[in-house]
């Protein structure tokens, strides 16, 4: 994994636990149904929830032909934490995702842990501790 990566999910969590704004708890959500001749079509939904220190998005997609893709995102931070990730699934059973937790270790360090699943099982991980140059 690229150095520039992990400095930038350091920043995100520095910037996000500095400038966090108390924010309302509110969840919203629309769906679209989609009918065209000789029976094609579609149906779509989305839904956020939002609260102070958590957004989670999921999203559907299924066809009148029986294909169709679900994903769902989320993110967590707060208390010198922050974790996040997204899982995807096909009709078909094809599944894979991530996921990442930055921890602000209190000595000027951050630990840090990202998985990555692949859609045919494959699994990559890399895990450390980053200590940023002054």
């Amino acid at each position: 994994m690229s150095r520039n990566i992990i400095i930038a999910a350091v920043a995100a969590l520095v910037a996000s636990s500095i400038a966090s704004v108390p924010a309302e708890a509110r969840s919203r959500g629309h769906s679209v149904h989609a009918h065209g001749p000789h029976g094609h079509g579609y149906n779509r939904s989305r839904h956020v929830s939002r609260q102070p220190g958590h957004v989670a998005v999921s999203r559907n997609l299924q066809t009148h032909g029986g294909r169709g893709h679900a994903s769902n995102r989320y993110a967590n931070w707060g208390n010198g934490s922050y974790s996040g990730g997204a899982s995807h699934v096909l009709n078909n059973g094809t599944s894979w995702g991530r996921s990442r937790q930055i921890t602000n270790n209190g000595d000027g360090s951050y630990s840090y842990n990202f998985v990555r699943n692949g859609p045919h099982g494959g699994s990559r991980s890399r895990s450390g501790i980053y200590t940023p140059n002054h």
